[in-house]
């Protein structure tokens, strides 16, 4: 039986229907900083507002004393936000720690908004940032979203961004 190999592209659907993901690797780095985007269930736009401000900044206040993850930076757009974290030594796995601010996130807004769940896509994008420069380049690029859609003239203009705890790279 001949066997089919498939060129696979970020973003393209796997021609025989099927989710293919690329493997996790453990982290050179004892403290990485991730960069990470979360949309909602179907890009719903239900995020740029107080209430989900409110609820996101509550939850990942309490993530670093609860489950070792520290959030830095953060933006809200409508049906997604991009966020820094960085978990510490004995912090939960990156996995177990989505799917807890997800699930507590998500039983609030979901009231809140009176959507039905799920109020979250599973997956979550992440990638462990290279360096300082990476930081820096990457929050830049993500305070000009709401710029870029024409939501604001000016990056401090959009008012669902903030900072929990400041970051510093570990390398």
């Amino acid at each position: 039986m001949p066997q089919v190999q498939y060129e696979l592209w970020a973003g393209c659907p796997h021609p025989a229907g099927l989710t293919m993901r690329l493997p996790h690797i453990a982290p050179f780095s004892k403290s990485p900083l991730y960069f990470f985007t979360a949309c909602t269930y179907e890009r719903r736009a239900v995020l740029a507002n107080r209430l989900a401000f409110t609820a996101l900044n509550e939850v990942w206040q309490k993530s670093g004393h609860l489950d070792g993850w520290y959030v830095g930076r953060f933006l809200l757009m409508s049906d997604h936000v991009h966020f820094f974290a960085m978990p510490a030594a004995e912090a939960k796995p990156r996995g177990a720690w989505n799917k807890m601010w997800k699930s507590v996130t998500s039983r609030r807004m979901a009231k809140e908004f009176a959507v039905h769940p799920p109020f979250w896509q599973d997956d979550t994008f992440d990638h462990i940032l290279r360096g300082p420069e990476s930081y820096e380049e990457k929050w830049t690029y993500v305070r000009d979203n709401p710029v870029r859609a024409g939501l604001c003239k000016k990056a401090d203009d959009w008012p669902w961004q903030g900072e929990i705890h400041v970051l510093k790279f570990g390398g």
